[in-house]
């Protein structure tokens, strides 16, 4: 599949980007969706992670392994203020 170089940020080949859509939305979809949001985020919305690592930890070698791996079940959240 050959993308037209004139599409533009918009569309990609997965489909649309999440940032137009907003723009596009209105107020009141925006704030359907984040209270939904708000409302789940302890169930729909959860994340679980295998880990929590620094910045400094994710240049480790190792660690650098581990998070790209492309397993299942395995995400890492690398938190700048740890």
């Amino acid at each position: 599949t050959t993308v037209p170089p004139g599409v533009g940020f918009a569309w990609n080949l997965s489909g649309y980007l999440l940032t137009p859509f907003l723009q596009k939305a209105g107020a009141e979809v925006r704030a359907k969706m984040r209270k939904r949001v708000m409302d789940e985020l302890t169930t729909t919305f959860a994340s679980h992670y295998t880990a929590e690592i620094s910045l400094a930890e994710a240049l480790d070698l190792d660690t650098l392994h581990a998070y790209n791996a492309k397993a299942t079940g395995t995400k890492y959240l690398i938190n700048p203020s740890k």
